[in-house]
């Protein structure tokens, strides 16, 4: 059975089941996004149970070669079923989706679109949102920006403005990864908006590490199909990828400055965790490249900060079982195994090694996939613990967002399905990926742009180990050694300043680092928006 049919079982199965299921996206495009509240969760792990048919315990086997399913920390993650399935997704393939991105790609610059925005920016003021709390003191717009009218694609945003001074301060870019997953409602409503959603999934309250503090931030749920971003043309979905996205967000860009001309020459930064450790170095390029043609608008980039980030495929999975080990969640014996089994040089691994990391996936056992340290949602240490982020947070949001009411307030279409965090077609679908961005990089380091790399010490999903491994690659002299950064009087991180770009460790931090160390990560923003590295005394 081909990787197509496969996909079809298990999706035909799920449809003749009373299971709604949502499947998340992974950092390597290929997992899918997984069930949209507690109880689907956990009656879809009932049914596991209970099932135990070989027809189905087929259909799940499947569904594991398809996608990586996961709960957002409600129940289970098991971080080398992660790596095993990423490797068995691209086997079921036949061929490596990997790319190279290109940004030279001219073609597509002469036909940009850029439509008139007059009137459109007084129409996306959000007068309030449904169950905001009181005192609300800066300006918030959401809504649509096309960038292809044939095809009727169109991209959302959730812009907040700075409460105070937000006229003289930076405009800032905010992307989630996935690929397919919103930048709304993970990154502005989880991580570093100006609100988080209650627990009674109605009402939101002050984020008071937001990092609208320091600058004007544009969350943008990109490519489309994303969140509340959309096409008319369904056939636009099967494009989707590293080079889509790297353009949409381009032309959403020149339009939304068009909208918002105040905002044409302010100092813009662009910033993102996860799979944008794509996204944000192939836009930054694309804006470099198209700010030498004369006719195209002049965006005033001055540098960018990607967190957690997929920048390469080799050290992101030798740096993971590196952690894995380092952090005793493998023995000696099994580290050993996998380094002599696995050479992970090329998208595509042997029968042996995916053996062996199947193995140690038994070995290692069942840990919250984005912290290691972290509760599962509604598990006893989590009712008992007092760890600073709710896991259970996706499922208060996904409640927000879906009620008609808040969308109407957010200016959002009528669109034929439920909001989700993550994007199950758009994952499946993509069509480009970039072994490495190492060379954008490189590239933007060597122009002067301020380029900053963080990431927090206690995330399975992108390891600090990847990062470091990644950034050794790049074999820029060290300016500034390795030393302990602080906020409210303890250690914060610690840091290490190269030429044109520092890397950032935050101390107890998992995947979403304004979520789990909100205090930290908004030092460590200001920090780079002000160009000076993170302080070093208490």
């Amino acid at each position: 059975m081909n990787g197509t049919k496969s996909l079809l079982s298990v999706q035909s199965y799920f449809s003749s089941h009373p299971v709604n299921y949502r499947v998340d996206q992974t950092i390597y495009r290929n997992m899918m996004e997984y069930i949209s509240t507690r109880n689907q969760c956990l009656n879809f792990q009932a049914t596991i149970r209970t099932m135990r048919t070989s027809a189905f315990i087929f259909v799940v086997s499947l569904l594991f070669l398809s996608c990586f399913v996961e709960c957002y920390g409600r129940e289970d993650f098991s971080p080398f079923k992660f790596i095993v399935d990423a490797l068995s997704k691209t086997r079921l393939h036949g061929e490596s989706r990997f790319a190279s991105f290109d940004s030279n790609n001219s073609s597509w610059y002469s036909s940009m679109y850029i439509g008139p925005q007059d009137g459109l920016k007084k129409g996306d003021k959000i007068q309030s949102l449904p169950g905001q709390p009181k005192g609300v003191d800066f300006d918030q717009y959401s809504g649509y920006v096309t960038v292809d009218p044939k095809a009727g694609r169109a991209l959302f945003y959730y812009f907040a403005e700075s409460p105070q001074n937000s006229a003289s301060k930076p405009l800032v870019l905010w992307l989630n990864g996935g690929p397919g997953c919103s930048s709304f409602g993970n990154g502005a409503m989880m991580e570093l908006g100006p609100f988080r959603v209650d627990k009674d999934g109605k009402t939101l309250y002050r984020n008071k590490y937001a990092w609208n503090q320091d600058a004007n931030i544009i969350f943008l749920e990109s490519p489309a199909g994303v969140g509340f971003s959309y096409s008319n043309t369904t056939s636009d979905y099967e494009l989707s990828g590293d080079n889509r996205t790297a353009q949409d967000s381009y032309t959403f860009l020149v339009n939304w400055l068009e909208r918002f001309p105040e905002y044409k020459n302010r100092e813009f930064y662009i910033t993102g965790e996860s799979y944008a450790g794509h996204y944000v170095p192939q836009l930054a390029q694309t804006v470099i490249h198209n700010n030498n043609n004369n006719n195209s608008t002049k965006i005033n980039l001055r540098g960018i900060a990607i967190g957690n980030a997929y920048i390469d495929y080799e050290t992101t999975l030798t740096g993971s079982v590196d952690y894995f080990w380092t952090h005793a969640l493998i023995s000696d014996e099994m580290h050993d195994l996998l380094a002599t089994n696995c050479k992970f040089t090329t998208p595509n691994v042997s029968d042996v090694c995916s053996e062996t990391l199947d193995q140690a996936t038994k070995v290692i056992g069942i840990i919250y996939r984005y912290d290691i340290y972290a509760p599962l949602c509604n598990s006893s240490f989590y009712s008992e613990s007092a760890f600073i982020f709710d896991p259970c947070s996706p499922d208060y949001v996904h409640s927000y967002l879906n009620n008609p009411e808040v969308q109407k307030a957010l200016h959002v279409t009528d669109i034929p399905h439920q909001w989700e965090a993550c994007s199950a077609k758009i994952s499946q679908l993509w069509k480009d990926q970039a072994v490495t961005v190492l060379p954008i990089l490189q590239e933007l380091i060597n122009l002067g742009l301020r380029v900053w790399i963080y990431s927090g010490d206690t995330d399975p999903a992108i390891p600090v180990t990847s990062t470091k491994y990644a950034i050794k690659k790049l074999q820029t002299p060290i300016r500034t050694t390795w030393y302990p950064w602080y906020t409210q009087g303890e250690v914060g991180g610690y840091a290490v300043g190269y030429d044109n770009l520092t890397f950032v460790t935050i101390r107890g931090s998992g995947h979403y680092f304004p979520s789990y160390q909100p205090a930290r990560a908004s030092v460590l923003f200001s920090s780079f928006i002000e160009g000076k590295l993170p302080p070093s005394t208490a």
